[in-house]
């Protein structure tokens, strides 16, 4: 985000997001299953009032219809923003592209990869990967 600049209605939505990631790294630290990450991520969002889908099939266009390839966000937040979980030790450029794919299948400008397999979810396990242009 620029300096001097207004949030936008995205920026705010990661940051909840964000601090919801927060209290489960708190609680939980690392070393567990990306799985139990994304449970308790999407049950923390929910206390936030947030809607949140888990496991959304994002289908490919192909022509004129569109085929389940097997393609599933962890989680879509407010219809507007993907988040990604991972326990791995540390980020890939796989894991970049792999969220950067479902932008594109979802048509959604802003993903939030999320390693939780760290010591401080702040060093090192978040990342924003942007595709397109912002809504308007």
């Amino acid at each position: 985000m620029a300096q001097g600049h207004a949030p936008t209605a995205l920026d705010v939505l990661s940051g909840r997001v964000l601090q919801a990631s927060f209290r489960v790294h708190t609680a939980l630290g690392p070393g567990l299953l990306e799985s139990a990450y994304v449970a308790c991520l999407e049950h923390e969002l929910h206390r936030a009032d947030l809607f949140v889908e888990r496991q959304r099939v994002l289908p490919v266009r192909y022509g004129d219809v569109f085929v389940d390839a097997g393609y599933r966000v962890d989680l879509l937040v407010e219809r507007t923003l993907i988040v990604e979980v991972k326990a791995a030790r540390n980020f890939t450029p796989i894991h970049e592209a792999q969220l950067l794919t479902y932008l594109k299948l979802a048509e959604l400008h802003l993903g939030l990869l999320l390693n939780f397999n760290v010591r401080r979810l702040a060093d090192g396990g978040i990342r924003r990967v942007v595709h397109g242009r912002p809504p308007e």
